[in-house]
This record gives C-alpha cells, structure tokens and sequence, in this order.
C-alpha cells in the first residue's frame, strides 16, 4: 500500500526521497525490519492471550529429555508468524503482482488450516485435531489453484536469453565482434531449472508431447498434480520438524534467504544475463515477501529458541511449508528443493521408512522393528541422549550448508 502512495507522491508531487520506493532492495529491507518489529510488538501480546486462555500444548510422554518444561507451553503461536508476513508485505509489496497474490493467498489458506487443526485439539481437546484426510483435501485445493494460476495467468511468464552478433565499428576494433545478450519477448512456458546441467532447461509439456506434439494443450493435467505433489510434500515436511524448539522456524528462515537470492536473480535482466539463466519478469517483487517471510520467523525465534515461550503449531509450520513450496515453483527451482529443503526431506524420510520397516517386519515375523529410536529423526538424536540446543544448531547448520549449495547451482553445471 505505501508503495503505491509513494509512487503518486513521487508522480504528482515529486516528493522528496519517494522515489526509494521503487527499488527492490529498499522495500526487501523495510520489509524485514517491519516484520521483526510487527513479531516483537505483538508476540508478547499474544502468547500472554494465550496463557490466559490456558492455550497450551498437551505433550504427550515420550520418554525424551525436556518434556516435563514444555507442559502448558502456550500454542498457535503460528498467528504471530502469519501477522509478521501479511501486515509488511501489505505494506510494501505491490498487491497486483501475481506472485504476491499466490503467496498470499498460500499464507491464508494454509495458515487458515493449520488454525483450525489446532483449534480442535486446544478447545475442543480432541487431541487428534483436524483428520487427516481434510488437511490433505485443503493442501490438494491449494494446489489445483496454485497450480491454475502458474499455469493460466498471462503475467506468468518467462524470457530465454538469445545472443546476437554485432559489427562493432571496424576503424575501432577491426574484426572483433561483440555478443550482445537479448532476451526473448515475455511467452507462457512450463519450463523450469535442472540443477548441475549446462543446458538447464526442462519443460513439463514434454511429459505429454512424446506420446503426440497436439497434446501441448494438456500440460496442465501434468503440471498442477505436479505442483500439488511439491506443497503438500514439503508442508508436511515442515510440519514434522516442527518438533523441537526453534528447529522448524530457523531452518524455514535459512531456506527462506536462498530463495529470496534465487528470486532476486532472476527477475533482474542482469544478473539472468551474468548468471545465464532464465529471466522471469515481475518475480523480483517475490523478494519482499521472502524479506518478511525471514524476519518473521527470526522475530519468533525470540520467544520459540530453547526454552520456548510459545509454539507455532500447525497454524505455523503448515503454512510456512507450503510459502516455501510456492516461492520454489515460481521461481523455476522447484527441482532444487531436496537440497535446498534437505532438512525437511530426511525428516519426512526418516518416518516413512520407519513406519515401512516396522509394517514389514511385524508381516514377516510378527513383531515389528525400527531403524531409529525415534522418528522423526530429530527425536532419534533426542533419545541417544543429544540436548535438543545441540541438535537444533547442527540441524541449522546443515541446512546453511544446501541453502549455500543450492545457491552455488546456479553455476555449478
């Protein structure tokens, strides 16, 4: 919203400083501190809401360390993170851009989910909150619309750089010739990002088009269950490790600034010209959202690091997952998402092959086994006997280690 009251200022008044407005940078920048200072002001706010409303989180035993302090922990701290995301990129984002909206409309959407499921355990005290089948059902509605928009919306769009030769003034220079880097005009394509491949392109429409060229038409019908797949793995990635305290929020963050640089880069035409890769107009404006994404997140690790004043809940760790699933896809490196997202990937790997082997040996001898002492596998560290702090930090550190190589990628073919 300033962003457009700035820009008429600067338009009909030539306001002094409003033309700052207009840079990416600026607006990133002013974004993060808001949102820090939006998860600070009422984060205390809202958690002491909370204990009055004796919103606390039941923990079941599990035998780990630490779960005697976590009884009556206040809950759906999850809000906190969504007000710190919506109020700066309201703010500063420019609200016609479809990106925006998409994200947006994710963080609403899930973040509405995740309410709900944790409403029903807190005030319903049904511990088993919201079934399973409507959070898929909800992950599933986002996808399909997610999906239509990347795929239908005009404003969706890429352009290929092309390289054109030049005479270059032969008194000058000769015969030297000069590479002019151009891009194409904007087109509508389902193209996306190979990591480590010098020709890096793959489009989703080849899926079809093998079987007849006329089937182009129809890369929808493999695109957005493509795109459903994506949400709904790395939100329920995001839910799973939301397990320790800071755990999920601090990596979310870490992920978060990889995509903000990815986003960056490629809606610049420099950078896409340096770095050879393709441009996607208007995606820089993803930028201020990731800004605010990142400074909510650290701004509640204020009260959720160990030991934590609050827990996110599903309000929370559903919708930032699902933020980062749509930020990966609509800068075209969705396929970069099991390094970038590693974390959340061995912890969804972690339960499903733990609940598989204990299925299969308990068909096969009839007692079941595990792999890990625990799953997901931050908990599997929690029984060898790790302080959750330790685990944490090195679960952070990791996740450094891939946001910095997904980054690397870009020109590591």
């Amino acid at each position: 919203m300033l962003t457009y009251l700035f820009e008429y200022l600067q338009t009909q008044f030539d306001f002094p400083g409003a033309g700052v407005f207009q840079y990416i940078s600026f607006r990133a920048g002013m974004a993060i501190v808001t949102s820090l200072l939006v998860s600070m002001v009422i984060g205390k706010r809202i958690i002491k809401f909370l204990q009055i409303k004796q919103i606390g989180e039941t923990v079941r035993q599990l035998g780990l360390q630490g779960e005697d302090l976590k009884k009556g922990t206040p809950t759906m701290g999850g809000i906190i993170i969504l007000a710190a995301i919506l109020i700066p990129t309201l703010l500063f984002a420019r609200l016609d851009n479809v990106y925006i909206q998409m994200l947006l409309i994710t963080t609403v959407w899930m973040g509405a989910i995740g309410f709900l499921d944790d409403y029903i355990k807190v005030f319903k005290k049904n511990k088993e909150g919201l079934r399973g089948k409507f959070k898929v059902i909800g992950q599933v509605g986002l996808g399909i619309i997610i999906g239509s928009m990347l795929y239908f919306h005009p404003d969706v769009t890429i352009k290929e750089e092309v390289q054109q030769v030049q005479q270059i003034d032969q008194e000058l220079y000769g015969d030297n010739v000069q590479f002019t880097p151009q891009f194409t005009d904007a087109e509508k394509s389902t193209k996306t990002t190979i990591p480590f491949l010098k020709n890096n392109e793959f489009d989703y429409s080849r899926l079809i088009t093998w079987i007849d060229e006329g089937l182009g038409g129809y890369t929808w019908l493999i695109f957005i269950p493509i795109v459903i797949f994506i949400i709904t793995a790395v939100s329920n990635g995001a839910n799973l490790t939301d397990g320790l305290d800071g755990l999920a929020t601090g990596t979310s963050a870490i992920v978060a600034t990889a995509l903000a640089v990815l986003a960056y880069v490629s809606g610049s035409v420099i950078f896409a010209d340096y770095l050879d890769i393709m441009y996607i107009p208007m995606s820089g404006e993803m930028v201020i959202f990731a800004a605010a994404f990142v400074g909510a997140c650290i701004g509640f690790l204020w009260y959720n690091s160990f030991p934590a004043q609050v827990f996110m809940g599903d309000t929370g760790s559903l919708a930032i997952g699902a933020i980062i699933a749509v930020l990966a896809i609509a800068v075209r490196k969705e396929l970069l998402i099991p390094i970038l997202c590693g974390v959340f990937l061995i912890e969804n790997l972690s339960v499903i092959i733990q609940v598989s082997y204990f299925k299969f040996t308990k068909k096969r001898t009839g007692e079941g086994k595990r792999i890990f002492l625990m799953s997901p596998l931050h908990h599997h560290y929690q029984k060898k006997g790790y302080h959750e702090a330790k685990i944490v930090n090195r679960f952070w550190i990791v996740s450094i280690m891939l946001a910095v190589f997904a980054i690397i990628t870009l020109k590591l073919r």
